[in-house]
């Protein structure tokens, strides 16, 4: 499965984004075409895969996004659109006429929300707009950057509108060779304490979370493992692995935290696994060098019996700007 943006433009500036300096020089016009759209659903079928992301930017700012979703669905696609949920009245309304009801088992809608203070009202009233209208297609979504981050507010809009009861939750990660906002490791342990301190409100109102990939396992007091388990729905996982996300021009990277390593064109492979594989090898050997974000990874037993993969992969490779640039050219560089 692929994460195809539509658009590299976005409706909002989140403080954490990890796609901003990706997307910095992109064009009014940068939109993916009817052909390349076409093109990616036949390697999709072509590789027995049956799952599509859509997310941009603002996916909902290309002007056939309701045309592209009907398309993937009729080619038996289950499509999952990553949104702000900041649509325009009359983009919504021809997702309401082109779309329909469309059975939920192809179709869903992960919503990232940010905190209402950092929120302008206008964009408030339209986000609520399209959970009211697609409720039974969404589920939240919510990216930590600090430490006093609130989880209570999400609990209130799920509730609210009806939604999934779910949410999936993620830190932001360093990005190599850049600067943006994100904790470091030794806030961590914060994290942590303050994510846990919603685990029982989550259990009584009966919401699951799931964590995006990059979070390792031993920063996790045993303690808390049991509670995990239960919030998790016994889908605990420590990965990172790759993401396969294509741009409007057809490139195609590990990450967006990885956007400047590797980035190849889709028509240099011939499948889905075939990239996978791709990517899967270059993470492999820098996993091979580096066994984690800290030394201990190196001898963790997690790591050895595969219960964690050693953190996020940038997250490593951000560890060697303070050396010569002698791995980033032989290793990590295309």
């Amino acid at each position: 499965m692929a994460n195809v943006l539509l658009t590299q433009k976005c409706v909002r500036s989140c403080p954490y984004c990890f796609a901003k300096e990706h997307m910095k020089g992109s064009v009014p016009d940068d939109i993916i075409s009817w052909d390349n759209i076409i093109y990616l659903v036949d390697l999709h079928v072509k590789s027995r895969n049956d799952r599509i992301s859509l997310l941009g930017g603002e996916p909902s700012l290309h002007p056939f996004f309701p045309e592209i979703i009907k398309y993937m669905i009729t080619r038996g696609l289950h499509v999952n659109v990553f949104t702000s949920g900041i649509v325009s009245t009359k983009m919504l309304y021809r997702l309401q006429t082109i779309i329909g009801l469309e059975d939920p088992q192809y179709l869903s809608f992960v919503v990232n929300c940010n905190h209402p203070s950092i929120t302008p009202p206008k964009q408030q009233k339209l986000l609520d707009q399209f959970l009211t209208t697609f409720s039974q297609y969404c589920s939240l979504s919510y990216n930590i950057y600090q430490n006093d981050f609130d989880l209570d507010f999400l609990f209130r809009i799920i509730n609210k509108f009806g939604l999934k009861r779910h949410i999936r939750v993620g830190l932001a990660q360093p990005i190599p060779l850049q600067k943006n906002i994100c904790l470091s490791q030794d806030e961590f342990p914060a994290f942590i304490e303050r994510f846990m301190s919603f685990a029982d409100t989550m259990t009584d109102l009966d919401i699951k979370v799931g964590f995006d990939c990059g979070i390792p396992l031993c920063i996790f007091p045993d303690e808390y493992l049991g509670k995990l388990y239960k919030i998790t729905n016994n889908n605990l996982r420590f990965g990172c692995g790759p993401a396969i996300d294509i741009g409007p021009d057809m490139t195609v990277w590990s990450c967006f935290p990885l956007s400047k390593f590797h980035k190849k064109s889709v028509f240099d492979f011939k499948s889905m696994p075939e990239i996978n594989e791709y990517y899967v090898s270059m993470h492999n050997r820098v996993r091979g060098e580096v066994g984690g974000i800290y030394e201990a990874c190196d001898d963790c037993k997690f790591r050895r019996d595969k219960l964690c993969v050693g953190g996020c992969l940038a997250n490593i490779i951000s560890h060697f700007e303070s050396e010569e640039k002698i791995r980033f050219k032989e290793v990590y560089l295309s």
